[in-house]
């Protein structure tokens, strides 16, 4: 096992330390941060969507903003603006940054703020760079959008559109946990609770003190370019790059692999579909220690990559055919040649 991926072991068991259960979700966590997409992640209200990105970003030697997407939220409050400054007479405009300006950003509830809020980040999501007033400001080296949204609430929310839903990389889904799991919820908050309220004013500064300087424990940047470095190097067999475009193209042509699929998908995914496959592939098989993916690899990350990518029928709606319904079924008629 190489170096950084005993760095990634480490952060993975940090985070399953805050977070009980979603063993899934954190690794898709993961697979984002070193595949270096921008993650949707969708789930109730409750279901430790935000902590889990915080518990991420705490663990990381990383700078970590959060944007509470409401209805009034303007561009600017997203880029950053120019800010007129005054001094010996002379005055200037400055760019002050805005808190899209950090390594990871937690997008909160992003389908509550309006279309041009939305628009704002996809430049920075796709092109890693915002332009304000004509001048261009790059991101950070290590940058990340993980965007939460709920799936029930309808009222005053601006659905996104499938332009900026193709940009991010996968779209991860929380459920409930189990009854075992939710018993270590109340047991893992409690014990936060007693820890916080049994210690004394003195103990808080020096817990806080301590916080700041245990970021020199977290993991290191360096860990997650090292890992993408070996991750670059991953080898894909010919049959397996024909076999993720075969999946691509049974989502366009879908009548030729079944005549439900037919009936189910009326548009297909994109080319980003692919290249997702291929990225969260080979992520997928470095972490499992293997450098080659393997068919089981691009079956495992299939769902979260063509999951926002689909646009089913109303037939399909109608039936309550899932878009994870209709990936199972395209797998199990694609076959590996």
């Amino acid at each position: 096992m190489s170096d950084c991926l005993e760095q990634i072991e480490e952060l993975k068991k940090l985070m399953q330390q805050s977070i009980i259960g979603q063993t899934e979700v954190i690794d898709r966590l993961i697979i984002g941060l070193l595949a270096n997409g921008n993650l949707l992640i969708e789930g109730l209200p409750g279901l430790a969507k935000t902590r889990a990105i915080k518990a991420m970003a705490n663990n990381l030697e990383a700078d970590f903003s959060r944007i509470q997407f409401t209805p009034d939220l303007l561009p600017s409050d997203v880029t950053g603006t120019e800010v007129y400054h005054q001094a010996g007479g002379e005055g200037t405009f400055r760019f002050e940054q805005g808190p899209i300006f950090a390594n990871i950003v937690l997008a909160d509830e992003i389908n509550r703020a309006p279309a041009k809020v939305q628009a704002a980040l996809l430049e920075a999501m796709e092109e890693r760079q915002v332009t304000v007033s004509g001048t261009t400001h790059k991101m950070e080296p290590l940058f990340m959008v993980m965007a939460t949204q709920n799936p029930v609430e309808q009222e005053g929310t601006y659905p996104l559109p499938e332009a900026q839903m193709d940009r991010f990389l996968m779209h991860v889904l929380i459920t409930y946990p189990p009854i075992e799991d939710e018993v270590k919820v109340i047991e893992l908050v409690r014990g936060e609770e007693q820890k916080a309220l049994g210690a004394s004013a003195e103990d808080r500064s020096n817990a806080n003190g301590g916080a700041d300087a245990g970021r020199g424990s977290a993991i290191p940047q360096s860990a997650i370019f090292d890992a993408r470095a070996e991750i670059a190097s991953i080898h894909v067999s010919n049959a397996i790059a024909k076999y993720m475009a075969d999946l691509v193209y049974a989502t366009r042509t879908p009548e030729a692999y079944s005549e439900d699929l037919g009936r189910w998908i009326e548009i297909g995914a994109s080319p980003r579909a692919s290249i997702a496959l291929d990225k969260c592939g080979r992520t997928h098989a470095w972490l499992n220690g293997r450098d080659y993916v393997d068919p089981l690899d691009i079956q495992a990350i299939a769902p979260d990559v063509f999951r926002h990518r689909l646009t089913l029928t109303f037939e399909a709606e109608g039936d309550g055919v899932t878009p994870d319904k209709v990936i199972e079924e395209i797998i199990n008629n694609v076959a590996l040649t």
